[in-house]
């Protein structure tokens, strides 16, 4: 990833967790020192910070949870080697949660902040407010 801007290589990074890419699809993107950091949400009250191995294999448990996963990109802004991105995003549920049943749609709007060196991403902050719609 080190020939593309951070932006390129964040974009790239969330394309290929939509297409469903596990942890040989996702490795490439993420530094040894990578870490997740995902502030308290609807679906995790207390939050919660994965090391790399922890969240690659989060990537491949995924695909028992969600499918077509689909993130629209509202905003992007880049400053040096930090990258924000703002989305929309949602997914196909394989298993009931709290609050959704197996097959609903699940949404949230998600902040996403990137931190990057030598072209691989080594911090992502991410901020999910989940929200339901009527049918």
């Amino acid at each position: 990833m080190i020939d593309s801007t951070p932006l390129d290589c964040v974009l790239g990074f969330v394309r290929t967790v939509e297409a469903g890419g596990g942890a040989a699809e996702l490795r490439p993107f993420l530094a040894d020192d990578f870490i997740l950091t995902e502030w308290p949400h609807a679906l995790s009250k207390t939050g919660s910070t994965r090391n790399l191995a922890e969240t690659l294999s989060g990537a491949d448990h995924s695909k028992d949870i969600v499918s077509d996963q689909r993130f629209d990109v509202v905003r992007t802004t880049s400053q040096e080697n930090r990258v924000v991105l703002e989305m929309n995003w949602s997914a196909t549920l394989l298993l009931d949660l709290p609050h959704w049943d197996r097959g609903d749609t699940i949404r949230a709007r998600s902040t996403a902040v990137f931190e990057l060196r030598d072209g691989l991403i080594i911090s992502q902050d991410t901020y999910d407010c989940y929200y339901t719609t009527p049918e």
